[in-house]
């Protein structure tokens, strides 16, 4: 066995984690990323981990990434070029959506920009019933007239999307058949193979997401494995899922819209890993980067999936990890608006030129400059004494861009930006805890990413959140997430029946189907059958209700005992949800989905025992710090991260450095070091004295 290396691409650093078997030694690295070609920056990042530890490519027995390819072509609108065939009538399916809107009252409200290119949206003659049986026969030489005007009029990908295929593909499988023998160069996506649900509008969407993107990855794809392969590395590379799960590279390209959150859906697997070690089982997880925090909610060890949820102002009907995204992080830029209002984000910086402080021609101040302003971050090097950062030239654009604009003395706008950018976090915080009905006074902030810990102490007072936890190495969690996700692929089918016993041998043939098509996928991913498990969920809801409530189910059966439970549990789940239960009213079946699971080997982190009379760590610095809330800056003691031993307990105000990130304990918070190296950080007034 060799070494397991796990790659997040984020817009300012490349994080690596890297997992030797035979030792069990665990190791992170950052390295610039590369925003032209991400691939670049893994190469070169590969390289280098590989030279520090005196190994070869040959070495490597697994690699995983979280691709931000997806993502990026979505957000640059540099898709591929895209054509739609429909049934006949309904091509301006995409133009109206549904009534439900962001803005239904505002008359210039801003429609997401189109993806389908002008007057490439065409019905043919076909028809399919509610039921599944055929009314109007496909009419095939309708579909060659359109498939010829696509590859005429320069269309690289079609989407095919009809009336009714989840319950009967028959036409749309003839499509595809014909767009193959018409025009075998086109990128091709059929709704009843990627989202076999109701819905058209959504199914639509996703399906049109789905082809916009695949010519993009599958050109990634082949850049990635060329480098990897020049490289030496022998090992077919994996990538996250947006729930949270990895597939090998090759399967993407079939379906690229599950790779849209990979990224931090690895983060949230492992903060999710963490607080099971930990015997935390309610996380808000806070991850802050360069460029964007990424906030989401574990509760039970579990990460909230969702089955729907917008991308680019458009409707994706696939399995993701619940993560709010928004435009805060270190490189998000300041500025005073025309009103004379600060303002935060979501505008970046990135990697280059960066925040002024790194010098790489930077002018603009960003969230990275006021930390280094504040004495929060070091005010000479970062990333463990590798990266020179300049203080001056951080003055310098707060002074030009915001002092010398509003008349703010220099530490009002640096203290101005860091609670600019903490208010915009505290609301995605609320998104996802308080909006769903959830206490969020409950639960442990766990702060990772590269800017997380300086943020987060500070968030959580505001927000009344009295815990939070710092993992090892919060910077480069997402990375390591790679290394503990296991395979995943998750299968729906809409097929609408009462919630009644006689219903039983239906559901569980089609439970049975969904299992099948799993196993088929697995067995694709060379997981062996001992490895793999099945999880099957029910979407319910009340007769006339027009959304549903997925509802887990036991065992792999859905008897009579297991529809009653299921049954209870949806009731429970709706009165959660929405604030009361209807127990006389008639419950719906609607989608039946199966998720398939295969266990990968991964890294098992073993933890040391506490010491309760660990020496207190030796401060490394002091330098004045100016924390939120308070009138004057405060002598504070530096630490060094590698310092805290298990048992080791400090108080606040503290700064603890490491090469990955800055932690900024506050005053009135306390640090506790477990067994596994994560800090757990409380509030009180009352607290340990530091030594």
């Amino acid at each position: 066995m060799g070494y397991m290396i796990g790659v997040d691409v984020g817009g300012t650093f490349t994080d690596f984690s890297v997992f030797h078997h035979e030792t069990g030694k665990l190791f992170h690295f950052k390295h610039s990323s590369t925003n032209k070609d991400s691939s670049i920056a893994i190469v070169e990042g590969i390289k280098k981990v590989l030279e520090m530890e005196h190994a070869s490519t040959d070495d490597v027995t697994y690699l995983a990434h979280g691709t931000t390819v997806s993502t990026n072509a979505l957000i640059e609108k540099k898709g591929a070029k895209v054509g739609v065939i429909t049934t006949d009538g309904f091509r301006d399916i995409m133009e109206i959506g549904i009534q439900k809107r962001p803005f239904m009252y505002d008359t210039l409200g801003t429609k997401p920009e189109p993806l389908i290119l002008p007057g490439m949206s065409r019905g043919v003659p076909e028809r399919i019933a509610y039921d599944g049986h055929i009314v109007q026969e496909l009419d095939e030489s309708a579909v060659r007239d359109v498939v010829r005007l696509f590859r005429d009029n320069g269309v690289e990908s079609i989407a095919v999307s009809t009336l009714f295929s989840f319950l009967n593909p028959i036409h749309e499988k003839r499509i595809k058949e014909i767009i193959k023998e018409e025009y075998p160069e086109a990128y091709i996506t059929i709704s009843s193979e990627l989202v076999p649900e109701f819905r058209e509008y959504p199914r639509m969407s996703t399906t049109v997401l789905n082809a916009y993107l695949g010519p993009v990855m599958e050109k990634y794809v082949h850049n990635f494995e060329t480098s990897v392969k020049n490289i030496g590395i022998k090992v077919e590379p994996y990538v996250t899922q947006s729930n949270g799960s990895i597939i090998s590279i090759k399967e993407t390209t079939e379906s690229p819209i599950k790779t849209a959150v990979s990224g931090p859906s690895a983060g949230v697997i492992a903060a999710a890993n963490i607080g099971r070690q930990c015997g935390c089982d309610k996380i808000i997880t806070f991850d802050m980067g360069g460029t964007s925090a990424d906030i989401s909610l574990i509760e039970n060890y579990q990460a909230q999936i969702s089955n729907e949820r917008l991308v680019e102002g458009y409707p994706a009907r696939i399995p993701m990890i619940n993560i709010i995204t928004i435009g805060a992080g270190g490189g998000s830029i300041a500025q005073i608006d025309a009103g004379g209002i600060m303002k935060v984000g979501p505008e970046s910086a990135g990697a280059e030129p960066g925040p002024a402080c790194y010098g790489r021609g930077g002018t603009r101040p960003t969230v990275t400059d006021a930390n280094i302003l504040l004495g929060k971050l070091n005010q000479k090097k970062i990333l463990g004494g590798r990266m020179d950062v300049y203080l001056d030239l951080a003055k310098q654009a707060v002074q030009s861009e915001l002092c010398d604009k509003s008349g703010l003395s220099m530490e009002a706008a640096a203290n101005g930006i860091i609670s600019v950018v903490n208010s915009n976090m505290m609301r995605a915080i609320r998104v996802v805890s308080v909006e769903k009905g959830y206490d969020v006074r409950e639960f442990s902030l766990m702060a990772f990413g590269g800017a997380g810990p300086l943020h987060a102490c500070e968030v959580a007072q505001e927000l009344g959140i009295q815990s939070v936890l710092i993992p090892p190495s919060p910077g480069t969690l997402c990375s390591l997430g790679l290394l503990m996700a296991d395979t995943r692929f998750d299968f729906c089918r809409t097929s609408i029946m009462d919630a009644t016993e006689a219903v039983l041998p239906q559901a569980q043939q089609i439970f049975e189907d969904l299992m099948t098509e799993g196993g088929k996928m697995l067995t694709k991913e060379g997981i062996s059958e001992d490895l793999r498990a099945f999880e099957l969920s029910l979407d319910m809801r009340y007769d006339r209700q027009n959304y549903e409530i997925t509802v887990p189910l036991q065992g792999l059966c859905i008897t009579a005992d297991v529809l009653k439970k299921a049954i209870e549990d949806f009731h429970a789940a709706h009165k959660k949800a929405y604030g009361y239960r209807n127990d006389h009213a008639p419950v719906k079946l609607i989608s039946f989905r199966v998720s398939a699971i295969g266990t990968v080997e991964k890294p098992q982190l073993h933890g040391e025992p506490v010491n309760e009379h660990a020496p207190a760590p030796v401060p490394v610095d002091s330098r004045p710090v100016l924390f939120a809330n308070e009138t004057a800056y405060m002598p504070t003691n530096v630490y060094q991260r590698d310092s805290f031993v298990p048992g080791t307990k400090i108080s606040g105000p503290a700064i603890i450095e490491q090469m990955d990130t800055t932690i900024v304990i506050p005053p009135k918070w306390h640090v506790e070091t477990d067994g596994f190296a994560n800090l757990k950080v409380t509030y009180g007034e009352e607290g340990k004295e530091n030594a």
